[in-house]
């Protein structure tokens, strides 16, 4: 049975994407105080909500959703949870076609959804016509690609090839992705350029704050979850959220020799697991950056 969209990305340590101290600064920042009604497109188990839920006013209401019904049903569950089920809504519905009429919210917004769509300019476009005039649109997506990048104590002695074959690889399948219609991977760099172009004012941009740091012995419960998902992406093929016939297709669609492909990945699969090695022996650190956008815009 195939796995629901983004399962991989639903684990634990995407709780810690945020330190809330920053999301403060930044709600006041762009004015969040005034909304009163929002709406969070592919919402997913409710993550991003949630996480706003502590910088919005008690009085807003927040609708989701999610072309997934289990994501939609547990986001309902989790909002229970945390007290939230009489301000928190969840409801299938695809970003393409939002089922709202237009002008309706004062905040749209998405957390690592435009990364996933074919057509990132016409879900921004369907996001802007069910926002009132002077409301803010605002998406929080990455740059993937500069993961390849960073260094850690189990990469800092590969030599140049090593690391050009790590970031060949993942570029050829990012490219790929694109290719076939399944999003682009690094798209926060494009963002802001997208809002202008769409005719949204007062576009701000800023990075997340947090890191993905690990120092032994892993005790914090941020670095306990990343622990957790590192030794799952060991065992599971190498990490990205990807089979080895999805990257397959997506190496081969982004221009890739066929006859590299095997190779390039049990390259991958190798590095996963001297990185869980590494863990398992408390010898793996890291300060792990990331590139996690902030983007907002105020409709016309």
């Amino acid at each position: 049975m195939e796995a629901p969209h983004s399962a991989h990305f639903f684990r634990a340590e995407r709780d810690f994407w945020w330190n809330l101290d920053h999301i403060e600064v930044w709600a006041r920042r762009v004015g969040l105080e005034s909304v009163r009604s929002v709406l969070d497109v592919g919402s997913g188990v409710g993550h991003w909500g949630r996480l706003l839920s502590h910088v919005l006013a008690p009085d807003a209401t927040v609708v989701g959703v999610d072309r997934e019904a289990r994501w939609v049903e547990e986001a309902k569950a989790n909002a229970a949870e945390a007290g939230l089920a009489d301000r928190f809504s969840y409801r299938r519905a695809t970003a393409e076609e939002l089922p709202f009429e237009d002008e309706t919210f004062d905040l749209v917004t998405c957390q690592t959804v435009l990364i996933h769509v074919a057509d990132p300019r016409a879900v921004i476009d369907e996001m802007i016509r069910v926002t009132k005039p002077g409301g803010l649109l605002v998406a929080s997506e990455p740059n993937n690609r500069a993961l390849t990048l960073m260094v850690t104590s189990v990469s800092e002695e590969d030599s140049l090839d090593e690391r050009l074959d790590l970031v060949r690889f993942y570029v050829t399948c990012e490219q790929g992705k694109i290719a076939l219609g399944h999003g682009n991977s690094s798209l926060g760099d494009l963002v802001p350029g997208y809002f202008n172009e769409a005719g949204l004012e007062d576009i701000q941009t800023c990075q997340s704050d947090k890191v993905s740091l690990m120092v032994p012995p892993y005790a914090s419960p941020d670095q306990q979850a990343l622990k957790e998902a590192y030794l799952a992406d060991a065992e599971e093929g190498g990490g990205w959220g990807w089979t080895k016939e999805e990257g397959r297709r997506y190496f081969e669609a982004g221009g890739g020799e066929p006859g590299e492909f095997d190779g390039m990945w049990d390259r991958r699969l190798e590095e996963a697991r001297r990185l869980a090695a590494a863990i398992e022996a408390g010898t793996y650190h890291a300060a792990g950056g990331d590139v996690l956008y902030l983007i907002s815009a105020r409709k016309p």
